[in-house]
């Protein structure tokens, strides 16, 4: 781990030791008196504290709540309490690898009984790093490609719709179609670029079509949302590309936003709307989950497969989503669905959630293991053949985590497909 949290230990034995040494046979007041107090550092809290977003780092009471359940401290040694104490005591969290291994997962602000969050103190703090320099490479990388380009993964804008071809069915592109819909689809970069998000935007694409969903997606028009580049502390370029979406979401006529990932529901539902969009939204899940009564008549082929799956954090934790995966999950016939012990509220992160995405090389030195493959290691304990989920983040997470765990027969699939090979009878 990083080197500030082995001097919090080091000061910890150090004043253990003194504590041990003391006469206690006098007031506590006497005793605490004699503790050596110089490796105290507040400065260092109120540089975070003062930050606007940063203000709740001052009110951790160190009641250690947060702890066992911090993903990335089932790996290693973090959460709240571990950096409050860190930077009490002289780290420096603006320069310290530390600030880069949250994911604002949100478990630690779920049962913090001061409200300590995560969620703003680290894009905060992360900002001033950025605007200083102190950016892992690889995510530098990320925020240079997305700038570029206008997505992660540096592909070219011009073929943000290319995959549409594969389909099968006719994907509507809203400027071509020169009228309204009901449905405007967000696609989102790694449902366009990666092979595997494509496999799920393919599935979706005829499930929409059969179900005869009014729908148009933007094309090459549509750019990253921006929401994971803002949390990893890329305001600026968050700003820039809001701005371009909102404006190309402002040229057509449509009543409702279905998005494909978690991270860009979050974007339009909590962050675009302080930017003058506020519109209905949702998720593919819940769009499909209120589709249920027409889509139960194209699910046709049994899936006699055992199935458990994972809550994104992002569509979990952070808006209370956990039913309607699950309804779709349910619907399909012969398919048998299993809940891994930490499931719902209390959700595992698979890690690429605050920037994680884009740092997996740089965590994977401060950790015993990837988030991802641990996950992955409790779906396989589940007794389950597929893992799925409904974030485009995480299928390729976790089919890497499969390969590196050893347990490659787990298969990795989007509910989307899943949905797709009941209609369709294939691929199982």
């Amino acid at each position: 781990m990083d080197a500030g949290l082995d001097k919090v230990d080091r000061i910890l034995e150090k004043e253990t030791a003194i504590i041990d040494g003391m006469d206690i046979s006098g007031s506590w007041n006497r005793m605490f008196e004699q503790r050596v107090i110089w490796d105290y550092t507040p400065e260092l809290i109120e540089k975070i504290t003062h930050l606007p977003g940063g203000e709740s780092f001052g009110w951790c009471y160190q009641c250690a709540s947060c702890t066992p359940v911090c993903p990335v401290d089932m790996v290693g040694s973090y959460g709240p309490r571990r950096l409050f104490r860190a930077v009490q005591t002289g780290v420096d969290l603006f320069t310290s690898a530390d600030l880069w291994l949250c994911t604002t997962c949100a478990n630690c602000l779920r049962v913090c009984k001061k409200e300590v969050d995560m969620v703003q103190i680290m894009p905060a703090t992360r900002e001033k790093a950025v605007l200083d320099g102190f950016v892992p490479e690889e995510l530098q990388k990320a925020f240079e490609d997305t700038a570029k380009y206008g997505n992660p993964l540096g592909q070219p804008q011009r073929k943000r719709a290319a995959w549409a071809k594969q389909a099968g069915v006719d994907v509507p592109i809203m400027k071509e179609l020169g009228r309204g819909v009901d449905i405007l689809w967000y696609v989102g970069s790694y449902p366009s670029y990666h092979p595997r998000g494509i496999d799920a935007s393919l599935a979706a694409a005829r499930i929409f079509h059969a179900l005869g969903v009014d729908y148009g997606i933007l094309g090459n028009e549509e750019k990253d949302d921006g929401d994971s580049q803002r949390l990893a502390g890329e305001t600026g370029l968050f700003e820039m590309l809001a701005e371009h979406n909102i404006g190309v979401f402002a040229q057509y006529e449509w009543n409702t936003m279905v998005v494909t990932g978690p991270h860009e529901y979050n974007a339009f539902k909590t962050q675009y709307p302080k930017m003058g969009f506020d519109r209905p939204l949702m998720h593919y899940t819940q769009f499909l989950a209120g589709q249920l009564p027409k889509l139960q008549d194209l699910l046709t082929h049994s899936l006699p497969l055992r199935v458990t799956f994972h809550d994104p954090c992002y569509l979990g934790r952070h808006h209370g989503e956990y039913d309607a995966p699950r309804a779709l999950l349910q619907a399909i016939p012969g398919l048998e669905l299993v809940e891994m012990g930490r499931c719902r509220e209390n959700g595992y992160c698979c890690g690429g959630g605050g920037g994680g995405m884009w740092l997996d090389s740089f965590t994977a030195n401060h950790t015993s293991m990837r988030l991802s493959e641990k996950r992955v290691m409790e779906a396989a304990a589940s007794g389950a053949d597929v893992l799925a989920v409904c974030c485009p983040f995480e299928v390729s997470r976790f089919e890497d985590a499969a390969k590196n765990t050893g347990n490659g027969h787990l298969r990795v699939l989007d509910i989307l497909e899943l949905l797709d090979m009941s209609m369709r009878g294939n691929g199982y």
